[in-house]
């Protein structure tokens, strides 16, 4: 277990440096959630967006799989962008870090959608309701103002 805590300190470590100054999670084409459509995840679905269906608020770009999630974003896109600028919710809330994510691993929690990252053996999501998640969001709600 122990070396599992410290694979993830390095990780998180190791990339919050590459991040540190992006406020908000985009891959390397500009997207959040690495593509993905944001209101997607409200109906329980990882899905890519298409490019036919962009949009782009505050300089972040939004990919979406249809034009009715793209209407519904543009109509209230506080309600679907991710929460803590789209990085991993529990490195937020556990260390007080930037990490990527994988945007297939995610959950909807209180109308609110938290993204986590998930590779190498690591499932921070998995941790994140382990170690208690009401206890991690309110340490990341806490953080996210400081970052």
């Amino acid at each position: 277990m122990w070396k599992k805590r410290i694979f993830i300190l390095l990780v998180v470590l190791g990339a919050s440096s590459l991040f540190a100054q992006q406020t908000t999670n985009t891959n390397k084409k500009g997207f959040a959630a690495d593509g993905y459509d944001v209101v997607a995840y409200f109906e329980d679905k990882a899905t890519e967006g298409e490019k036919a269906f962009v949009t782009e608020i505050e300089g972040v770009k939004y990919k979406f799989s249809s034009a009715e999630n793209l209407k519904k974003f543009k109509a209230n896109p506080k309600k679907y962008q991710p929460q803590y600028g789209g990085w991993c919710g529990y490195a937020i809330g556990a260390k007080n870090e930037k990490v990527d994510i994988n945007p297939k691993t995610f959950e909807i929690r209180d109308g609110k959608l938290y993204l986590f990252y998930n590779s190498w053996g690591i499932n921070t999501l998995k941790l994140w309701n382990e170690e208690g998640a009401e206890v991690l969001k309110k340490k990341a709600d806490e953080n996210w103002r400081k970052l």
